[in-house]
């Protein structure tokens, strides 16, 4: 909890029909495990104290009371206990009996919650001995097992230690009407839906359950936990297969499937992420939340153990045939920018620099498209190899292939004199490998380059990628600079599998060439060579591109502290980097985003692809938030742990950042 994540949990255990006491002896042995596991909240299915297909028992005083007995030692059950949870039972009050979800705590029902849409249709016909939450008119408390205790749907049960966990709730077919009760508990700053269900299966039905529950938690921005009827309550003519699902924000984190014998599943949901994507978007709008009444409870803060899975590569997805789709779309994304670019312009050529490195080869790869797709020839593209004193034969040659067979224009202008007579120009000593001796040479391939544009009547496009933004790794005016950046949004980590992608689309020389570029090291080769190998790593420098991603991804995406990063980074890379590297290159990282900003801060345009960017438009403002939240953060929100991670003043400039430990 302590870095806003919550261990929640779905249950389906084996039930008997009518059977209460069987079926309370079920639900602790769930409670048991849950608080084994360190849960902080529990959703049990629709009505499982009686089990949901008692029909017209439920008219049986034996069986309702016997109901309430449940429920009373279940709450006496959780006493000293930290999780909470949701179980259904039946509860009459006014006359009346009420398809019911009681949210137990440590001890207390903090509230009884009853079900608005009874379904009336087919194999349902649950009007016949439930009345709707919505024809309540009673009070605002009911009496259960000598406790008032508060009722209605109108209920938020919120952390007191934790502000972002606030729980609604609603019951199985609730999530199926036109308008859901979740709507408007969410809008009034539920975070995490409980849905107690009786769904039974059906052909298809699991798909449809599925798309429901994924579209709600997006649609409302919340962790969503659906817990299913299963095992003996199968009877007559349904049959429930058990299957529960837990999503977060329509990302499917567990799923117990239909049939499966396994009756719980476990996984934890990022509030803090939630409470991010809420901040930002302005479409979710609270000022339409309906009066919701609020009951607090305590759940004592802990470190949670992560069990779901936090991707190495955030960028890239795991699934191949994913992946491809990625690929395909990212391509037809910056080509069709380009292609725009070109038109608007109507320039003649486009230039760009190649080297023989990933981000030139993936830049000349979409130049490529967009000329294709503009009808015109593909020598409209200028591809000119600078080399200069530590360009080595392999990319040299790689840049000069991969032109030919793609059959662009090609020119070589050697640099070396011209870095030479600069040295002399400003007086600097050609054996003082400084920053001075490499950014030389960077800006004069610019200046090369913007020239060749002008005589031809063209356009220079950029080939810097998302990760090299992020860590200022370009010459200011060098070649940060050009007339579109078509990579300025595309990671590292990325961009080598959108060129392993256009491999299997290339001529065979094409795709020989590429394959020597991707197994090249990653290198700006402005140092000199050694015996013609590359001497000048960039990874050695500046440290994992996969890390740096991640870093980026996390803090970003979803507005992360560095001590909540460095967390997820632990978990992400454990086994292959240790807590010390992490940290070191996390230090690194973030020296270097918040200190290179002025060179964000003027980028040329370049088109956007992903969701996490750093063009000069919206970095102003992630900045002074990222600043804001590291600055003002504590333990208890999780913005940063102080016991956990030691980032002091002395990584990043206060000028762009206020100091903390």
């Amino acid at each position: 909890m302590k870095f806003g994540f919550i261990k929640v949990m779905a249950a389906s255990p084996k039930l008997k029909v009518g059977d209460t006491a069987y079926n309370l002896e079920s639900a602790r042995e769930c409670f048991d495990e849950a608080e084994r596991v360190g849960a902080n909240l529990l959703v049990f299915p629709e009505l499982h104290l009686t089990a949901y297909t008692c029909g017209d028992l439920f008219y049986s005083d034996t069986l309702l009371d016997g109901a309430l007995e449940a429920l009373e030692a279940l709450r006496d059950y959780t006493s000293g206990k930290r999780c909470m949870a949701v179980i259904g039972v039946p509860v009459r009050t006014g006359g009346k009996l009420y398809n019911c979800a009681a949210v137990i705590q440590n001890g207390a029902v903090l509230g009884v919650v009853p079900k608005t849409v009874l379904p009336n249709y087919g194999e349902f016909y649950e009007k016949r001995q439930f009345s709707s939450g919505a024809d309540y008119r009673g009070e605002n408390t009911i009496r259960i097992a000598g406790w008032d205790v508060p009722f209605g749907r109108d209920l938020l049960f919120c952390c007191r230690e934790m502000p972002d966990f606030v729980l609604g709730v609603e019951i199985c077919e609730d999530l199926w009407a036109p308008v859901t009760p979740s709507t408007g508990l969410c809008l009034a700053g539920a975070t995490v839906i409980a849905n107690l269900s009786a769904s039974n299966e059906l052909i298809g039905k699991n798909d449809y359950r599925r798309l429901l529950v994924s579209s709600a938690s997006s649609r409302l921005i919340c962790g969503y936990v659906y817990a299913n009827a299963g095992h003996g309550e199968s009877t007559q003519d349904m049959v429930f297969s058990g299957h529960s699902l837990i999503y977060e924000n329509g990302q499917l984190l567990a799923e117990k499937k239909p049939f499966a014998k396994n009756g719980l599943i476990a996984t934890e949901i990022d509030l803090f992420r939630l409470r991010f994507e809420r901040h930002r978007n302005t479409s979710f709008d609270e000022s339409s939340a309906p009066e919701c009444r609020r009951v607090y409870f305590s759940q004592e803060l802990r470190d949670t153990e992560l069990t779901r899975h936090i991707a190495r590569r955030p960028f890239v997805p795991a699934d191949g045939e994913i992946l491809a789709e990625r690929a395909e779309a990212i391509l037809s994304i910056q080509s069709d920018g380009l292609m725009r670019r070109i038109e608007h312009t109507g320039c003649c050529k486009a230039v760009i620099g190649i080297s023989g490195g990933l981000d030139s080869t993936l830049a000349l790869l979409v130049m490529v498209r967009a000329m294709d797709m503009l009808g015109r020839p593909r020598e409209d593209i200028v591809a000119v190899t600078m080399p200069c004193f530590g360009t080595t034969e392999r990319t040299r040659s790689n840049a000069e292939k991969l032109c030919e067979e793609l059959d662009v224009s090609f020119m070589t202008v050697d640099i070396g004199a011209a870095v030479r007579q600069h040295f002399a120009d400003i007086g600097h000593d050609e054996g003082c490998t400084d920053v001075t001796y490499e950014n030389c040479q960077a800006r004069e391939r610019t200046q090369v380059l913007m020239d060749i544009a002008n005589q031809n009547g063209g356009i220079v496009v950029g080939t810097g990628d998302l990760s090299e933004l992020a860590l200022g790794w370009a010459t200011y005016n060098g070649d940060h600079m050009s007339m579109y950046g078509v990579n300025a949004s595309v990671p590292k980590t990325l961009v080598r599998y959108i060129i392993e992608y256009e491999m299997g689309r290339c001529s065979a020389g094409a795709a020989a060439v590429l394959k020597d570029i991707l197994d090249t090291p990653i290198s700006p080769e402005l140092l000199p060579a050694d015996n013609g190998s590359i001497t000048q790593k960039t990874e050695a420098i500046v440290g994992p591109y996969e890390l740096h991603d991640f870093f980026l991804y996390h803090m970003l995406r979803s507005g992360a502290s560095p001590a909540r990063i460095f967390r997820l980074a632990c978990y992400a890379f454990d086994g292959e980097y240790d807590r010390d590297v992490i940290l070191h290159w996390l230090r690194t990282f973030l020296r270097r985003f918040f200190a290179q900003q002025f060179k964000r801060s003027c980028l040329p345009d370049g088109v956007k692809i992903g969701s996490v960017a750093l063009s000069a438009r919206r970095l102003a403002y992630a900045v002074r938030r990222i600043s804001a939240a590291v600055a003002g953060g504590s333990g208890k929100t999780g913005i940063i742990n102080k016991t956990d991670i030691k980032l002091s003043g002395h990584f990043c400039p206060d000028i762009f950042l206020p100091k903390f430990i």
